[in-house]
């Protein structure tokens, strides 16, 4: 017992030391974003009379919402894509565990290893020639092409733990390899599809190196580009600016606070079985 309270005193000391490291940035971050223009106060100090005036100059003049708008569009279609594509080709690597799916496995496993940048000259080379500069869908299968290893390795160990026995007893009942994935393997997955969704989709949120090359006009500028280019144009309105990253934080924080019960199972179930 004595030991025990000996590792708490220690506990929770750097429990709030590691609270205060990664909370103190998004605390200066909404403070700074409700202050007005005149508040020349700490940025540590909130402001006794909080404006919203600075998120109007964000989305009037900076285009945030026509931006989150994009992303979300881009985000959406690239996850789905990333659970449908990304289930449908685990589940015959999990099941069949043959040299040639592992071959696919260990090759699945090594395009992790890619530096995007490294390609980026090839990959624009392509969508050139494809006409996929300025299109979503360009940006989507660029997205999907980097984010869909790390999906297919997630959910080729979370299959792997669910008992073969269910697809015997699906085939007994005259159930295909398709009908089996999608009534029987499909709804055992909300968990690791959490994972997928959240890890997944924060990379496409906050994707910047190939949205600033691919998306190239004004009008179809991502949350990054936007908020890049916000900062830019308003180095003497911090304000404003802070108001633009909590407006394009918000919606990733909301997201993980409605998933983070399966996201956290999850990736332990991906990981340990």
């Amino acid at each position: 017992m004595a030991e025990k309270k000996k590792s708490g005193l220690f506990r929770w000391p750097v429990i709030l030391v590691i609270l205060l490291v990664y909370c103190s940035p998004f605390y200066i971050l909404t403070a700074i974003s409700f202050k007005p223009a005149t508040d020349l106060s700490s940025c540590w100090k909130f402001s006794d009379s909080p404006t919203l005036e600075n998120f109007q100059t964000a989305i009037e003049q900076g285009g945030i919402f026509a931006a989150l708008l994009h992303t979300l569009l881009i985000t959406f279609v690239t996850v789905f894509l990333l659970v449908m594509v990304g289930s449908l080709a685990a589940y015959p690597l999990a099941r069949n565990r043959s040299k040639l799916n592992i071959i696919i496995k260990s090759f699945i496993l090594g395009i992790m290893m890619v530096p995007p940048l490294s390609i980026l000259v090839p990959l624009y080379s392509i969508l050139v020639d494809l006409g996929g500069i300025n299109q979503y869908w360009g940006i989507v299968m660029i997205l999907l092409t980097f984010e869909l290893p790390q999906a297919i390795f997630l959910y080729t160990n979370f299959i792997g733990s669910i008992p073969a026995a269910l697809d015997e007893a699906a085939a007994i009942d005259g159930c295909g390899p398709i009908r089996t994935f999608f009534y029987i393997i499909l709804p055992q997955m909300k968990s690791v599809t959490a994972s997928v969704i959240i890890l997944t989709g924060i990379h496409c949120w906050n994707d910047y190196q190939f949205s600033l090359y691919i998306l190239q006009s004004s009008k179809m500028r991502t949350v990054t580009l936007a908020i890049s280019s916000f900062f830019s144009q308003t180095t003497s309105n911090l304000n404003a600016a802070s108001a633009a990253a909590l407006l394009a934080i918000f919606p990733v924080c909301l997201c993980f606070l409605f998933l983070q019960k399966y996201f956290i199972k999850g990736m332990v179930d991906s990981a340990v079985k």
